[in-house]
Formats: structure tokens, C-alpha cells, sequence
């Protein structure tokens, strides 16, 4: 291999070359590169088609209403203005708002509901089962009068296990507690149906689904029921809930690459599955390799393997030859273990030899086959060398 073989999917996806064409053509003066907001000229109206063409085009992944899409950065903006604008626009006075979540969020949402906390809200902090999934009935029992938010990701960020937000939501529905589920790493890897699921905000990035980074969205339903107060200010873009000139090649990336999923979802399920099988039986045999996560609740393109005796740290560096990740690249900053398999009930050992190997478009039975014979090695050399020197 003249470079590493890229298994860190879920942390960025490359950009599709036909997305990243389309873009290009949205850039330039002999294109439509005008702003969207330019009412007065000929440059703002193709702009602002192409910008509705997208919303259409990233609506239509998750069974969406294209009024129902707000452009934003990514997917923490998404989470930010979801959660504390829901929060903002419906605290009662003299009643201290109630959120519920769980202890194994993407940091986006972990670092906004505890910045909520010091502003005076209550947040319950739910702790899943060993897979990573929160149960519907832990929700319920979590419910107070005061409650007005719940915030749970449809697929979790290191383990790819995947939470059956479809009840949670009918149930908070029917109490009429507004559910926000982070689907960022649910987009392109699985079917999503926002009516099914009962979700009334939602959180979409593009740089997971092989589009541009520095663009998102937040699915808001359209309801009475469902209000959130703007956090960024200037002009009362995206119907006043998110301000700023809108990024239209960006946006067109993220149609594209959105649209693009959608066509070719479910052979891309199959094929990913295929490799990751691959990977797993190319394991076999190698004792102490452990799962983390839910064995049959997961999406295929996430996998976190445990290897006893074997710190993940140690392991990433015997790994030149892959580009793999012991957590959420959100967090690669700190050496402590990762807080996701703490908060599912392993050690800090255990937690210490958590990796991920992250599989999409782009991977080849051939990448899988060396990262396979790579791992086996370094595994197996780290752990002779511990025993030499004990």
C-alpha cells in the first residue's frame, strides 16, 4: 500500500468526485455563484434555486418535507440550535425546564445540555445497556412535568449501535415532549423516515455522507407544537431561525451527496456488510477480540474492537500503514478513555483498548484483507512484548 488504508469513515467521509464537480460549478463566475438572498438580479434567483433544490434533495433522504430542512454548519450547530432553541422558546416562567439524554452523546450534545445545567436547567442523564441503546421504558420513567426536551443520537458515533428512537418517539409524542435526535451518522448508512420515527428535530451533517464539511441541517417539523428561538442573529435567514448568507456551493454539495445515498443505499448497506463480515472472520482465531456495541442493532460500517492486553493508543501507532481511531474524533484530544465505552460498563482497560475501524464507499475487499493482516500482527507483537517484560 503506497499510503494508509482509510478506515475512519465516521469521522470524515472524502468528498464524492461527482459531488465535489458539482460544487465546483457553483463557484466560480461562470457559474451560478450569486447569493441566494439576491432578490433583485438574475445571479441570486439561480442561486436560490439550486439552494431549494438541495433542501428538496436532502428532505427526500429522510422522508422530509423541504420546508422542514434549516441550512447550518454541521451537525453540532444543528444540535446546538436545536437544543437550546427548543429550550429557549418554551421555558415557562418560574418553572425550571427539564431535559432528558444520555450519558453516551455525541459531545455536541453532552457539552450542550451541561452548559445548559450551569444555566439553569435540569438534565437527567440516562445510562444505556451494555450495546449502547437506550430503552424506551428508561425514557418514560426519566419523564417530570417540566419536561420539554429529549435528545438521543439514532447511531451512535463509536459503536454504530443504533437506538429504536421509533418508539421513544411515539411515546414522547403522545405526551407532547418534543424528541431531537442526532442522525449524523445514521444518514446514508441506514433508512430514515422522520414521520415514522416520530422525531421533531433532527440533525444532518454532510461531510458523513461524502459531501463538504462546514454544512448541515436541522430537520424542524412543521407544527405548531415545535418551536425553536434563533441563535445566531442578522437577518432572519432560513424562515428566522438561522441567520448568515447562505454557502451555496456547500449546499449543493450537500444535495448532492445526500441525493447520491439515497440512490444507492441499499447495495451500499449490502456491500459495506459484506466487507465488514470480511473483517471479522479475517479475525477469527486472534484470541481476546472483543465487540463493543450491539451485535445485531448497528449499522455495518462501524465496528469498535477491544483487544485484551493491548491499549488502543499502542495499537494506533504499531497501525501506521491504517488511519484508524480509538473514539470520536470530537474527543481525539484527551488521553482518557473513551467516555462512550465507559458509560456502557467497561473498564478504563477495557475502555483504554477500544478501537474503531470504520468502513464506506470507497473501501476494497483488498484494504480489508490488509488491515486484517496488519492488526493480527501488531496485535500479536504488542502482546509477546508485554509478556517479555513481565
Amino acid at each position: 500500500m503506497t499510503k494508509p488504508v482509510y478506515l475512519d469513515y465516521a469521522a470524515t467521509t472524502p468528498v464524492d468526485p461527482a459531488v465535489a464537480d458539482a460544487m465546483v460549478r457553483h463557484l466560480t463566475m461562470d457559474g451560478v455563484f450569486g447569493n441566494p438572498a439576491s432578490r433583485s438580479h438574475g445571479y441570486g434567483w439561480q442561486a436560490e434555486a439550486a439552494v431549494e433544490s438541495a433542501r428538496r434533495q436532502v428532505a427526500e433522504l429522510i422522508n422530509a418535507d423541504p420546508r422542514e430542512i434549516v441550512w447550518t454548519s454541521g451537525a453540532t450547530e444543528s444540535d446546538n440550535l436545536a437544543i437550546k432553541g427548543a429550550v429557549a422558546a418554551n421555558r415557562r416562567e418560574g418553572v425550571r425546564p427539564h431535559i432528558v439524554t444520555s450519558v453516551i452523546e455525541h459531545k455536541a450534545v453532552v457539552d450542550t445540555c451541561a452548559w445548559l445545567e450551569g444555566q439553569g436547567c435540569d438534565v437527567t442523564w440516562l445510562v444505556p445497556d451494555s450495546t449502547g441503546a437506550v430503552a424506551v421504558d428508561q425514557v418514560e420513567a426519566s419523564l417530570r412535568p417540566e419536561t420539554l426536551l429529549v435528545s438521543l443520537m439514532l447511531v451512535n458515533n463509536e459503536l454504530g449501535t443504533v437506538t429504536d428512537v421509533g418508539a421513544i418517539g411515539a411515546m414522547l409524542r403522545g405526551r407532547g415532549i418534543l424528541f431531537h435526535v442526532d442522525a449524523a451518522q445514521a444518514a446514508g448508512k441506514m433508512p430514515i423516515d422522520v414521520t415514522a420515527l416520530n422525531v421533531d428535530l433532527m440533525a444532518l451533517s454532510a461531510h458523513k455522507v461524502y459531501g463538504p464539511k462546514g454544512i448541515g441541517a436541522l430537520f424542524v417539523r412543521r407544527s405548531t407544537d415545535v418551536r425553536i428561538d434563533a441563535q445566531i442573529h442578522g437577518g432572519g435567514h432560513e424562515r428566522g431561525m438561522r441567520s448568515g448568507t447562505l454557502p451555496t456551493h456547500q449546499i449543493v454539495g450537500m444535495g448532492g451527496a445526500f441525493e447520491m445515498a439515497g440512490a444507492g443505499l441499499d447495495e451500499e448497506m449490502g456491500r459495506i456488510e459484506s466487507l465488514r463480515d470480511r473483517l471479522l472472520s479475517g479475525l477469527e482465531g486472534l484470541d481476546g477480540v472483543h465487540l463493543h456495541g450491539s451485535v445485531t442493532l448497528r449499522v455495518p460500517g462501524i465496528l469498535n474492537l477491544g483487544f485484551d492486553g493491548v491499549e488502543a493508543e499502542s495499537l494506533m501507532l504499531g497501525l501506521r500503514e491504517l488511519a484508524v481511531s480509538s473514539g470520536s474524533a470530537c474527543a481525539s484530544a484527551t488521553m482518557e478513555p473513551s467516555y462512550v465505552l465507559k458509560g456502557i460498563g467497561l473498564s478504563d482497560a477495557q475502555a483504554h483498548s477500544g478501537l474503531r475501524f470504520s468502513l464506506g464507499r470507497f473501501t476494497t475487499e483488498e484494504e480489508v484483507d490488509f488491515a486484517v493482516e496488519q492488526i493480527r500482527l501488531v496485535v500479536t507483537r504488542l502482546r509477546e512484548r508485554r509478556r517479555a517484560s513481565a
